[in-house]
This record gives structure tokens, C-alpha cells and sequence, in this order.
């Protein structure tokens, strides 16, 4: 079984109840409103790292990430190339329409930030996962993360996981 840390809507600050949360994940992906590019460095340090840019990040933040992308959750590095060796997770910041329609384009996880909350919903046989946001409070809404399992058959179970309160 693979674990996959799944981060959203740091702008700016990663928490340390975070980096704890996400620890033991193969690959961490991060839905946008980055912030700081620091925090995909500090991230890396846990496991690869694919990221998209969010409707706050401008800057080098916004030229380094794409706007979407695909991740093979079966492969070491994560990197679509050919068959995919596990399921497909589309990743965006969920501020635009996906632009693909996942059933057909065989995406089994799409994975987006934006409005701060967690989500966790089937559809049609895809998975779709806001991990909500793990950087500054907003509202009364938790800061949370997520972490998906990936089983036999690449079978995807999402959890999310809520950091401490008083931060």
C-alpha cells in the first residue's frame, strides 16, 4: 500500500502539525496557494513533490508550477510516462472548470484546493479530494490535510486529517 500526502492553500505557512501529518507519504501533492516556493523545498524533504500554481501565487511561484497536471500515484516519481503504473490523479487549484472530462480521460483521483474545505466525494468511479487548507485560519473552517491509500488494484481511500487547533 502507497501513501499519498495530499496539502492545499498553504499561502505562505507550513505548519510543523503538517509536515508531521504528511510524514511516511511516498508523494505529496499540493493543490495551489502555495505562497512560497520554500515550502515545496521543505515538503521535498519528506517525498516527491508535485505542486500547482493557486490564484494567489504570482511571481516565480506562478512561472515554476503549471496551472494542472497529472500524477501517476502508482510511480516512484510520480511522472506520467506511457501506461501508468498506478491510478491517475489530476491535480488543479479548483478556482477554473476542469478543463477534461475524468471518466473519460481515465483519471481516477481529481484533486483541488481553493475553497479552504475538505472534501471528500465519489462520482462515477473518481475520487474527488479538496484536502482543505493547511495554512492560515480562515473563517471558522479547520486547518486540514489529507492523506489517500493506495491498495490493491489501485484502489484510493482519502482520510482527512485535521492539524491542531491552536495554531
Amino acid at each position: 500500500m502507497r501513501i499519498i500526502g495530499v496539502i492545499s492553500d498553504t499561502h505562505g505557512l507550513l505548519r510543523p502539525e503538517a509536515v508531521a501529518a504528511l510524514e511516511g507519504s511516498e508523494l505529496i501533492l499540493h493543490a495551489g496557494d502555495v505562497g512560497d516556493l520554500r515550502i515545496l523545498d521543505e515538503l521535498g524533504h519528506l517525498a516527491p513533490v508535485h505542486a500547482v500554481h493557486g490564484n494567489t501565487d504570482w511571481g516565480e511561484v506562478r512561472e515554476r508550477l503549471p496551472r494542472t497536471m497529472e500524477v501517476d500515484l502508482g510511480s516512484e516519481d510520480g511522472k506520467v510516462a506511457g501506461d501508468p503504473a498506478g491510478p491517475v490523479a489530476y491535480v488543479h487549484h479548483g478556482d477554473r472548470e476542469l478543463e477534461l472530462d475524468p471518466v473519460t480521460a481515465g483519471i481516477a483521483m481529481v484533486v483541488s484546493g481553493h475553497t479552504h474545505r475538505p472534501l471528500v466525494h465519489e462520482r462515477d468511479g473518481v475520487l474527488y479530494l479538496n484536502p482543505g487548507s493547511a495554512g492560515p485560519r480562515r473563517f471558522t473552517l479547520p486547518a486540514t490535510v489529507a492523506r489517500v491509500s493506495v491498495g490493491e488494484g489501485g484502489r484510493l481511500e482519502a482520510q482527512i486529517v485535521a492539524l491542531d487547533e491552536r495554531s
